[in-house]
């Protein structure tokens, strides 16, 4: 997620329906509220789940996460649940079956990338797997936000990761897609100080 996540605003931690705060973004949709509440900035390690992440920040870019969130389902269905190997095979046929998918985004330069990237990560296994290399670059400290105008677009880290995915044969994956992948598998902790999930990873002190 980049659009919700970043931001110029001095807003903090507000209170949603049941008094938790939370980062404003959360309380803009149910969807996304459920979203941050149960899966945003969990740890993800398996590697059919870090593509699909990795897919869908790629996707999001000029989008709205709420756009994509809304759109996972067919996303899921129409790429084979993001199995690397599956979405590797793919070839001209569901190119094109994919551009006529109205449930999903229709770009064919994303789509293309997609697939590429899939192939990649089937190649990287041999060198460690895709996993290994994300989680390489955990950086020493996350952020400590207390206002949304406080929470980074990028960081050295997600520099250094983007760069380390594009040179491992990766597209659509700049220094701000990958530090939104970043966040959203709990690398980095961005919830704000006063949010109630701040901490949630349990990987980095509250």
């Amino acid at each position: 997620m980049t659009a919700e996540t970043g931001g110029t605003g001095e807003a903090g931690a507000v209170p949603g329906p049941d008094g938790l705060l939370r980062t404003p973004w959360a309380l803009s949709d149910p969807l996304l509220l459920t979203y941050y509440d149960t899966e945003w900035g969990l740890p993800v390690r398996d590697e059919a789940a870090l593509f699909e992440r990795l897919s869908l920040e790629a996707f999001q870019s000029g989008l709205s996460w709420l756009t994509i969130l809304r759109k996972r389902p067919a996303f899921r269905a129409a790429f084979d649940d993001f199995d690397p190997d599956r979405v590797a095979a793919f070839d001209q046929r569901d190119v094109d079956r994919l551009l006529n998918d109205a449930g999903i985004v229709r770009n064919r330069a994303k789509i293309d990338a997609t697939i590429g990237n899939a192939r990649a990560t089937v190649t990287l296994r041999a060198s460690g797997g895709l996993s290994d290399l994300i989680w390489s670059h955990r950086p020493a400290v996350t952020p400590q936000p207390r206002t949304m105008a406080e929470i980074p677009t990028q960081s050295p880290e997600s520099v250094a990761l983007a760069k380390a995915l594009k040179v491992a044969g990766y597209r659509f994956v700049g220094p701000t897609t990958a530090f939104a992948l970043m966040e959203a598998i709990g690398l980095v902790d961005t919830h704000l100080i006063d949010s109630h999930r701040r901490g949630a990873s349990g990987l980095w002190p509250v």
